[in-house]
């Protein structure tokens, strides 16, 4: 099972699971983000990387808001900021990782995939080491595969990776970058706006990586 968003990190992720011998499933969550455009790029990225089966489930975390992402009356911010930003959505990979779980548990999987990586996260609580820790012992007390000792495991390959690292990896992979989409704001064709948090992370990891950056820009 991999957590698929249809961003750079995501694809890398499903990637890594295809290598180390795995068939997957795929899952993104329509969760009323402003980016649709990823869930078109999680979608080309699971026919490309031949997944037994890709599902979108919908969640609404617009209707909470709190989160550039969900509430279009919250700016994107264009600009590094201190703290956590407004791009955090409140508990988001959390309930992610619920709805994987309780689709793993169903199939009989016992290993679950995602791309959230720490040093790149923009400071979001949900993308560290200790989440996903806190979230294998919850994935174990709370399942009836658990109870009975076939719990999923998390696989967070990416966790403490650089950008570059990510985007070497996942070149060697043969993932196609210029069919993901990482920018908070891209338009309905997945261009990216280049400003944002996720568009400045991406370019200097390409550029850090020494390597070319496929990213479709709006303008630059």
């Amino acid at each position: 099972m991999v957590l698929l968003s249809g961003g750079l990190d995501s694809a890398t992720a499903l990637a890594i699971a295809r290598e180390e011998g795995f068939e997957c499933y795929a899952l993104s969550v329509d969760y009323g983000q402003r980016h649709v455009a990823e869930l078109g790029a999680a979608a080309r990225l699971a026919r490309a990387a031949g997944v037994i089966e890709h599902r979108v489930m919908r969640v609404d975390l617009a209707g909470i808001g709190g989160s550039a992402l969900t509430d279009p009356t919250i700016a994107v911010p264009e600009a590094p900021s201190s703290g956590i930003p407004v791009t955090y959505v409140p508990a988001r990979n959390t309930i992610m990782l619920a709805l994987a779980l309780a689709w793993a548990e169903v199939l009989g999987s016992r290993d679950i995939y995602l791309g959230v990586n720490v040093l790149d996260s923009s400071g979001y609580p949900d993308c560290r080491p200790e989440f996903i820790a806190a979230f294998q012992r919850l994935a174990t007390l709370a399942t009836k595969a658990g109870v009975e000792g076939a719990a999923c495991r998390l696989h967070a390959p990416l966790i403490k990776w650089s950008k570059a690292d990510i985007i070497r990896t996942g070149t060697r992979l043969g993932v196609e970058y210029a069919q993901t989409v990482s920018c908070y704001q891209a338009d309905d064709e997945g261009r990216a706006c280049g400003r944002c948090d996720a568009c400045r992370l991406r370019r200097a990891g390409f550029e850090a990586a020494q390597l070319p950056d496929p990213t479709r820009y709006q303008s630059l």
